[in-house]
């Protein structure tokens, strides 16, 4: 389908290949680049002066920054009220650390219960304004649950692919979401290759993780919303649990745009962005170190953090990409550090976070234990989701 972009608020301009450049139409279909086989990304007309009143204050959801999203026209729209979550200080465990600033942004308050909903709130949204039927996902749990209820909400229709091993409570949302929900032993690789055998006349968008252009545009909203709520200022270093890791590269893009847009003043310094993964599945860590070449024959297992479980994430190089350009790192955290983290941030917070919030926190200590991180500086942490949605996986452990 064509879609035209006339009278549309969004500066939405056109699709690059993430590899070589090569450009394409953002008004058509697409999934992956055509040239090189890799994601695709999109572009604005940034040269034209755009000020910060183009932000819809009245609208309290990811929507205010329409401008520089790629839905052409409102009415098209499938939302929950996702987005602008709150940034919240830490004051109990940055005295018990003697740190400076620790804040954490909490994705868990997004509705269906994770940053999930930003990239899965724009993806079928713009599987409404192109005119398709509906939409197919592997997931490791949370990605699912979005994708059934934006689908229940857009009336599409939706097909979620999950490991069979994946906590009940995702299971059980997907399906009072009305969506067809297929379980396949193994970890989120496998479930992509169902998804593809499925999904091979391509009648169903795949949502896979950076196969198509949208998620990552939603995701983005999350370094919108950073520099807003922090007065168009920025963290001195950034730690997100990057499993398929569109959330890093989306907050990353999110803070170019706003370099290039003129919304952070020129001594506003970019952070670090510091990748945290599971040591039961590290791909990015393993090519970081050079331990191999690529994630391609990477081997992971199972988690607690089940959005970490990605062993071949088709984003590897894109990530790469944001930690040298930020002068970030990659880090790994065991199973035991992720429910330590959880219980320094039930405990002293009281914050009820997934294994990817306890990571994140375990991933900040121990890179202040190596002087990677100083105590002085601005340290923001982002928690993906609601720890109620892996009782399954930590119930009985919160006394260690």
């Amino acid at each position: 389908m064509k879609l035209v972009a006339s009278e549309s608020l969004s500066r939405l301009a056109a699709l690059h290949c993430s590899a070589c450049g090569t450009e394409y139409s953002a008004f058509d279909l697409q999934r992956v680049s055509a040239c090189c086989n890799v994601p695709l990304v999109a572009d604005y007309d940034l040269h034209e002066p755009l000020s910060r009143a183009v932000i819809d204050q009245a609208d309290t959801s990811m929507w205010r920054y329409g401008a520089l999203l790629p839905l052409l026209h409102e009415e098209n729209k499938v939302t929950l009220g996702e987005g602008l979550t709150p940034l919240l200080r830490l004051p109990r465990l940055a005295a018990r650390y003697d740190l400076a600033n620790l804040l954490l942004k909490d994705e868990g308050q997004n509705p269906t219960g994770s940053f999930k909903a930003r990239g899965l709130s724009m993806a079928v949204s713009k599987a409404k304004e192109l005119g398709i039927e509906g939409c197919i996902i592997p997931t490791a749990g949370n990605a699912g649950v979005a994708l059934a209820a934006y689908c229940a909400r857009g009336g599409l229709k939706a097909v979620v692919v999950m490991p069979r091993h994946t906590p009940a409570a995702f299971k059980e949302e997907c399906y009072w979401y009305g969506a067809e929900v297929e379980l396949v032993d193994g970890l989120i690789s496998d479930c992509g290759a169902r998804v593809r055998q499925r999904n091979a006349n391509g009648a169903l968008l795949d949502i896979s993780t950076l196969k198509e252009p949208y998620r990552l545009e939603g995701k983005k909203t999350m370094g919108y919303e950073i520099a807003e709520q922090l007065g168009w200022t920025l963290p001195d270093v950034l730690l997100y649990p990057a499993g398929g890791g569109t959330g890093l590269i989306g907050i990353w893009k999110a803070f170019q745009e706003m370099k290039q847009l003129g919304w952070l003043a020129p001594e506003v310094k970019l952070p670090r962005m510091v990748a945290v993964q599971a040591e039961n599945c590290c791909p990015l860590l393993e090519t970081y170190e050079g331990r191999q070449s690529n994630c391609h024959a990477y081997q992971g297992r199972a988690t607690l953090a089940n959005g970490l479980a990605v062993p071949h994430p088709l984003g590897e190089a894109m990530m790469l990409r944001v930690l040298h350009e930020s002068n970030g790192t990659v880090v790994s955290v065991s199973e035991e550090g992720m429910l330590a983290g959880m219980r320094d941030l039930g405990q002293h917070e009281g914050l009820f976070v997934a294994p990817e919030g306890g990571a994140v926190w375990t991933a900040a200590r121990q890179l202040l234990a190596t002087g990677e991180i100083q105590p002085h500086e601005n340290i923001l942490l982002l928690n993906t989701g609601n720890g109620q949605k892996y009782m399954d996986n930590v119930a009985g452990r919160a006394r260690g």
